[in-house]
């Protein structure tokens, strides 16, 4: 057994040995060219090697790709802070590559797919908020799974976390021309970032989380805050919703603009939008959450969104996923007492 553990090992550190060659490619590539993930031929990468430094016996870790934006640049932060705790090498998937690299000038080495199955992963699963025992996690090659994001296990890093999600100049250049267009002749403009989560969130959020999504006269509260706050806000809202924010949210000001036009943008678009205002109303989602962390401004959150006997509160801490700093608004849960 001992032998046959050690011919496994050797062979997953020759893997490794490839991965660290290839990944310096893969993502010189990625700021350079299109941004998508590509690995080099076996002949390519066997002359590479003649001149590659070798790896530490350091094993690898890595994590599960599952969910959209906001999931996957969770499950990468957490992956990036975990390993780093437990002094491993941290790579990714190809498909959070493909998730994450058109936006961000992300670093962490790519696994080639033939790589995934040939090593001896133990998967370990996270609960959404950083414990004790995920400092000690003593196995070399371990596949992080769950949905981890919670500022817990990464905002000791938040600088290396914030360079990781860094943006690419054309994503960047792309958000400010069209944040530029909507200072008309302001001179003191703030512009604000609103997310609204709709979609399945309308339904799930009652039927099976007992929880609401906002409402208006969160809306109106939220607004209002900077309103008063700070001379010239710009209101610049994103939803996957937007007729619903159309009808809902009031524009009569002359404040309010919504992305696209009014019509839903890709997801990359609009995140990139809400990372560059100076401040955010968020209402539920890591998408809106990231978007705030990376906004690093004032954020205004929809809180206490379900009832006190919710089956979410045994999957999601409000303290470990909404910063102390961060301003919550209570939900109005009338709609469900009704039926409770």
């Amino acid at each position: 057994m001992n032998f046959l553990l050690s011919r496994i090992s050797g062979k997953v550190h020759y893997l490794l040995l490839i991965i660290t060659t290839t990944s310096t490619i893969v993502h010189f590539n990625t700021r350079t060219s299109s941004p998508k993930h590509q690995f080099l031929s076996p002949n390519t990468t066997t002359q590479l090697l003649l001149t590659a430094t070798p790896t530490p016996n350091e094993g690898i870790w890595t994590v599960n790709s599952i969910g959209r934006l906001g999931n996957q640049m969770g499950e990468y932060a957490t992956l990036y802070a975990l390993a780093k705790m437990n002094g491993r090498q941290a790579c990714i998937l190809p498909e959070m590559h493909q998730h994450l690299a058109p936006l961000f000038r992300i670093t962490l080495p790519v696994l080639p797919p033939d790589v995934v199955q040939k090593v001896p992963w133990r998967n370990y699963w996270l609960h959404d908020w950083m414990s004790e025992e995920y400092r000690h996690i003593p196995d070399k090659y371990v596949r992080l799974t769950g949905y981890p994001c919670s500022w817990t296990f990464y905002h000791h890093l938040r600088d290396e976390i914030l360079q990781e999600f860094s943006f690419h100049d054309h994503v960047r250049d792309e958000a400010n021309q069209y944040l530029a267009r909507l200072r008309g002749r302001r001179r003191n403009v703030t512009y604000v970032g609103i997310h609204v989560r709709r979609g399945d969130y309308v339904h799930v959020m009652p039927q099976v989380w007992k929880g609401v999504v906002a409402d208006r006269a969160y809306l109106e509260k939220a607004m209002g805050y900077f309103r008063a706050k700070y001379e010239e806000p710009v209101f610049v809202v994103t939803s996957n919703g937007m007729d619903w924010c159309q009808k809902n949210i009031d524009a009569s000001r002359g404040d309010v603009h919504f992305s696209g036009d009014g019509r839903e943008s890709s997801p990359g678009r609009d995140f990139a939008l809400l990372a560059h205002c100076n401040h955010t109303i968020m209402t539920i989602g890591t998408f809106g959450i990231w978007a705030a962390y990376l906004a690093r401004g004032e954020t205004i959150y929809l809180a206490n969104y379900t009832l006190p006997d919710s089956p979410f509160l045994k999957i999601f801490k409000p303290s470990a996923a909404f910063l102390p700093e961060w301003i919550g608004i209570s939900a109005d849960l009338s709609p469900l007492m009704k039926g409770h």
